[in-house]
């Protein structure tokens, strides 16, 4: 049952105010840019879809902004933060509402699948800058993944993570493989306190059940692609056989069986590219071994 809870304070929320009163100062090693804007925050709670009924991870909770108003939205929120200072300041917000459940502890290191004890759930964030790329992964490798992934990043790397073939990364990858990105809005980055130097973006991640690459696969995948892209200016042919230390000859034997030309690069390949070729390299018998 959805606990609409105390109202937004003031403004959306004051936070030089009670970071002041708390005696805290923002960390910049922690990545922490607090989303203060009213705007913004229902940008994210748009982006997430929500029908009333689900149950929400939230990932570096901060000032408890974004945690008031997923409770007056969902019916239940865990909202984990790593900074153990803010854990009084979360107490106070969140008091009143009997649907959130707070939890002090790093993402990174949490046992999700203890964490979660049901599914289908969510994933909504405002995440550290810091952690994008790693979180990502880990929320999209779990074995219990979130239906749908809902966060706050750096513009830039939105952007990279929808890429296109011709612009392809190994992030892209990542999530692409896992699951459906786009970009459901922008975020100045006035909508953050302190200030962020960039501009940032809600981006909205619709996992699927399964990867689209057979999971025997992706070891492989991934093995081939950090060679390709760890010197993406450099021919196919001639990045992986660098970055692998196999034999040019046996690099253009693989390409031409995935049908890829040898002179393509990393960044124009697509995903089901990459797969064609790593099933090339699986079926081999000469490939490495994990």
């Amino acid at each position: 049952m959805k606990n609409s809870g105390n109202d937004l304070l003031p403004s959306a929320l004051n936070a030089r105010a009670i970071l002041r009163r708390y005696g805290i100062r923002p960390n910049p090693r922690l990545g922490q840019n607090f989303l203060i804007d009213s705007g913004a925050l229902g940008k994210v709670i748009a982006a997430a879809g929500f029908a009333g009924d689900e149950i929400v991870l939230e990932v570096g909770a901060g000032l408890g902004a974004l945690t008031r108003q997923l409770a007056r939205e969902v019916r239940q929120v865990i909202a984990v933060e790593f900074d153990r200072r803010l854990i009084p300041v979360l107490e106070q917000m969140v008091e009143n509402l009997g649907n959130v459940q707070l939890i002090a502890g790093d993402i990174l290191s949490l046992d999700l699948e203890k964490l979660i004890s049901e599914q289908p759930y969510r994933v909504v964030a405002n995440i550290p800058y810091n952690i994008t790329s790693v979180l990502i992964r880990r929320l999209m490798e779990s074995p219990r993944p979130a239906e749908r992934v809902v966060l706050t990043v750096q513009r830039e790397v939105a952007e990279r993570i929808i890429a296109k073939p011709g612009a392809m990364n190994l992030l892209a990858i990542s999530v692409q493989l896992y699951g459906e990105p786009y970009v459901a809005a922008r975020i100045p980055a006035r909508a953050f306190y302190p200030k962020p130097k960039v501009d940032s973006a809600v981006l909205r991640v619709d996992v699927h059940p399964e990867p689209k690459v057979p999971r025997v696969l992706i070891p492989r995948l991934f093995w081939l692609a950090r060679a390709g892209f760890g010197q993406k200016r450099k021919q196919l042919r001639n990045a992986l056989a660098g970055g692998l230390n196999v034999a040019s000859a046996q690099i253009e034997v693989w390409l031409e069986e995935a049908a890829i030309r040898p002179q393509s690069r990393a960044q124009e390949l697509s995903l089901e590219e990459w797969a064609c070729l790593a099933q090339v390299v699986v079926a081999s018998e000469g490939h490495p071994k994990d």
